[in-house]
């Protein structure tokens, strides 16, 4: 899944360029699809509305990457997707669809992949429902760091990607920087110790073998 990253750029003129601000909505959980989307430079958050009205962060966009894809065919959109700062993105409706696929028929390949890998997001995030916070927050933020480089979130954020409180957030932060394996300074962390969060990360409930795989390479 690493060679995902921009794999779409060569179908970027077929689609609709839009520049959005931050904290525009995209698309919202629920509404009629009309196609999906290019994220070329920006950050896009996408949310999950659960039947109880609580919302969770489920996944942080990279660049290069193609998101709301379940809104292809007029199929209604599974999530929300909201700017997280100025973003610049592209817009495929159906028709441009056909005419890609029709005049590049690996496109469908690489529509194809980007979709097994949002199944493996989900994978991802049931493995990890009944594990410890600490090692789910060591995996997001490997994720985050890894996929992003140096990432902005405040601690809210994160505490909405992780599923749980502000507070408990705050504690286990401040026990990494402690004990060095983070460095906290503003709405950036930055990991010091990559091995020993990974063996946070690994360590306790099951979940996933080779969660590494699920990363994408900047």
């Amino acid at each position: 899944m690493k060679n995902l990253r921009y794999a779409w750029t060569p179908y970027l003129h077929y689609g609709k360029k839009l520049e959005l601000e931050e904290n525009s909505v995209v698309y919202h959980q629920g509404e009629p699809g009309r196609g999906f989307f290019f994220l070329s430079t920006g950050g896009i958050k996408i949310t999950l509305l659960s039947q109880e009205g609580v919302e969770r962060t489920v996944n942080y966009v990279p660049e290069g990457m193609l998101f709301g894809e379940h809104g292809a065919r007029k199929e209604t959109y599974l999530t929300s997707a909201i700017t997280t700062s100025h973003s610049v993105i592209y817009h495929f409706s159906d028709e441009a669809l056909a005419k890609i696929c029709t005049e590049h028929p690996e496109a469908a390949c690489t529509l194809t992949n980007s979709l097994i890998y949002k199944f493996r997001i989900l994978a991802e995030i049931i493995s990890f429902l009944n594990s410890p916070v600490e090692q789910q927050m060591a995996h997001y933020l490997l994720k985050l760091i890894n996929e992003n480089g140096i990432f902005s979130i405040d601690q809210t954020s994160f505490a909405r990607y992780i599923g749980t409180s502000r507070i408990t957030v705050n504690k286990i932060l401040n026990k990494w920087k402690s004990q060095k394996v983070i460095r906290l300074s503003k709405r950036t962390i930055d990991i010091l110790d990559i091995n020993r969060l990974k063996n946070i990360r690994d360590s306790g409930s099951t979940h996933l073998s080779n969660l590494d795989i699920l990363m994408l390479t900047m």
